[in-house]
């Protein structure tokens, strides 16, 4: 079954700490081992090797930098204003179109819905199937260039996302970002001057709105993750396009957890009424609370995140309105996810559990990824 992850914090990781995502995850390890990354961010648990694995083909990867008065001491890369956060935004959307350029056989940008299709049909070509053996380092040298190794693979699709949308000053510039292929827009990380969001709560502003009409002008698709309920739900009234949420559990089940940072029942039944698909997270915090960095990995289990899955497709009465979002290496890493999860390939892991929770091989391959992809099916223009 292939994988869609509907966010993952690829360009923040590079233009942060020189990651370089066409090596597999191991490897970045070996090569970090010792620095500030693994000791900042954790270990990373992405790379093209580990996206063939797990057969993962296509990633929402995310224009994110952090607002100066959140981010961390050590943090070097941040903005104070909107000047500075469309230059960095941009830096980052720069790194995109350079990795695809540099390496169109490992990633391609998705666009238009002929991309997507013609990326679907190569990840249907099993004679392009990447075999690697298992272990550590699939048995080469751990510092040695993934494109040392010759063997065929699928690329993988990238589809951009703006996570808070600060670096956009004006409405008028969402022409350019669409035409630079970015695709989904959430107006919140932090509070933001759009809305209210994560441990900032308040509604919609008026630039809110403006934001909301001149992305549904061009067709962008909202995504609701880290925006307050207040300012979400004033959304979910007023945007007439695609919403969807990439990255957020149920606040519900995660008992004693005050934060906005995740979805109310009531946000949850307005996101199914707008038929919008929920993004789920495997970051331990998310699925355990109280739990923080350092507490030993074993409390958390996949069956913590299935339990989220289930509570989702029960609202809704089906499977179509779940999916993934892993948020991988976005702030965290090998150390703050499930015991069970070494790298990204681990996520088919969830088809067994999902098996064994009683749904059909059709409703794992919806929540892995045909989900996301009747999204991107939908919302992608045509050339």
């Amino acid at each position: 079954m292939l994988i869609v992850d509907a966010h993952q914090d690829l360009a923040w990781n590079m233009l942060t700490f020189g990651r370089d995502y066409t090596r597999s995850a191991v490897e970045t390890r070996h090569l970090e081992a010792g620095g500030q990354a693994p000791l900042r961010n954790g270990d990373s648990l992405l790379g093209w090797p580990d996206y063939q694995r797990g057969r993962v083909a296509v990633v929402f990867s995310v224009l994110f930098v952090t607002p100066a008065h959140r981010r961390e001491a050590w943090e070097t890369v941040f903005y104070r204003d909107a000047d500075q956060a469309h230059s960095l935004y941009r830096a980052q959307l720069d790194i995109y179109h350079r990795l695809t350029g540099e390496h169109p056989e490992l990633f391609q940008l998705l666009r238009f819905r002929n991309e997507l299709d013609d990326l679907l049909a190569n990840w249907e070509r099993s004679d392009l199937d990447l075999i690697f053996e298992e272990g550590e380092g699939n048995g080469r040298d751990p510092h040695q260039h993934a494109e040392s190794d010759a063997r065929p693979g699928h690329p993988v699709g990238l589809v951009m996302l703006i996570e808070g949308a600060e670096g956009v000053r004006e409405p008028s510039e969402l022409d350019e970002w669409w035409r630079l292929g970015v695709r989904l827009i959430g107006p919140a990380w932090a509070g933001t001057r759009f809305c209210g969001g994560t441990h900032e709560p308040g509604p919609l502003t008026k630039e809110g709105y403006d934001l909301l009409e001149g992305m549904a002008d061009l067709g962008f698709v909202l995504d609701a993750a880290h925006m307050d309920e207040w300012a979400l739900m004033q959304a979910l009234d007023s945007y007439p396009g695609c919403i969807v949420s990439t990255h957020a559990n149920v606040q519900s089940l995660l008992k004693g957890e005050q934060s906005n940072r995740h979805l109310s029942e009531r946000a949850i039944r307005g996101l199914l009424e707008r038929e919008a698909v929920l993004g789920v997270s495997p970051v331990n915090p998310f699925l355990l609370p109280g739990w923080k960095r350092g507490d030993r990995r074993g409390q958390v289990s996949l069956q913590h995140l299935v339990d989220h899955i289930d509570h989702i497709c029960q609202l809704a009465g089906d499977a179509r309105h779940v999916g993934l979002g892993t948020d991988f290496d976005g702030g965290f890493g090998l150390q703050s996810v499930p015991l069970e999860i070494d790298t990204i390939a681990d996520m088919q892991k969830l088809a067994l559990l999902l098996g064994e929770r009683g749904y059909s091989e059709a409703d794992i391959s919806a929540i892995l990824g045909e989900n996301w992809l009747d999204v991107l099916a939908d919302s992608l223009p045509e050339i």
